[in-house]
């Protein structure tokens, strides 16, 4: 297992900015990664439930979502923290290379490229973020290509991340300030407190999402719910009916709802409490607290 040490952010002048390296694109979500303790009931949940084809490679399942996004579960690596499942998220880039250059000419250090067609740092909060290469020669394509596209799949398309973040600011420094990230929307359960900030990846759609105002010492089920994944669709109707083919049992399989952007959305949860929300891609009404400022 490769070990990381965190970033260290540091002040930089304005001559120094003029020489930095142009960051590449950053155009989508690659994946999430997660941890199990039951690796069996985790491959009935993503095959059987959510309708994912399956690869393995070196104690890591692959469950395909489209030709360019899928969802990694650690069956052989016990989580570190016993309140935390989530391991990393991961971005596609038109360049690692340009992507170590550029982070590197932003004092980010801590960079590591040992694993083929992808580049790892930390984030200010310790959250592992990872950049794939896109391309026909990148880990993406190879992802995909192990194999073929379920027509059971509840969905083809993750939109977007969340994760639990305590200082909004420091991780501003690094999403907005270095990677460019834009604003989306805002929200909470009332107009007066901000619980979640969404920041789109500056060269695509998808997004990620801050988790403000979570407890000190949240447990599993807490932590489960707030570092989470989301699988998009046009209508909710045809999530429902293929979880129904699927064999999917509980009132989670039907409990649809609108969340406060204004958005249909359906919550499910892995065997080890990582929230899977299904959310339809445009407003169901009018959003809570901030208008859409992005596609």
């Amino acid at each position: 297992m490769r070990v990381f040490l965190l970033l260290c952010f540091t002040f930089v002048s304005s001559a120094t900015l003029s020489a930095q390296a142009a960051r590449p694109k950053i155009t989508g979500i690659a994946f999430m990664r997660v941890y199990t303790t039951d690796a069996t009931a985790a491959e009935r949940f993503y095959g059987k439930t959510l309708g994912l084809s399956e690869t393995r490679s070196a104690g890591t399942e692959q469950f395909v979502v489209n030709r360019h996004q899928w969802i990694e579960v650690l069956a052989n690596s016990a989580p570190p923290n016993p309140t935390t499942r989530m391991a990393a998220i991961a971005f596609t880039t038109n360049s690692v290379s340009q992507m170590a250059s550029y982070l590197a000419s932003r004092a980010i250090t801590a960079i590591d490229s040992s694993q083929a067609g992808e580049l790892a740092v930390y984030d200010p909060e310790g959250n592992l973020v990872v950049f794939v290469q896109s391309g026909p020669s990148g880990p993406e394509a190879k992802a995909a290509n192990e194999a073929a596209l379920s027509a059971s799949a509840t969905s083809h398309r993750i939109i977007h991340v969340g994760f639990i973040v305590h200082n909004r600011a420091k991780e501003d420094a690094f999403w907005r300030e270095v990677l460019g990230f834009r604003p989306y929307w805002y929200g909470g359960m009332t107009p007066a407190k901000t619980e979640w900030v969404s920041l789109q990846v500056p060269d695509g759609t998808d997004w990620l999402e801050y988790m403000l105002g979570g407890s000190a010492t949240p447990d599993l089920r807490e932590t489960g719910v707030l570092d989470h994944f989301s699988l998009g669709t046009a209508s909710m109707n045809t999530v429902l009916a293929q979880l129904q083919k699927n064999g999917c049992e509980g009132k989670d399989c039907t409990a649809i709802q609108v969340g406060k952007d204004g958005k249909i959305q359906l919550n499910l949860f892995d065997p080890d409490q990582t929230r899977v929300e299904y959310m339809e891609f445009q407003p169901a009404m009018q959003p809570c607290c901030s208008p859409f400022t992005g596609p």
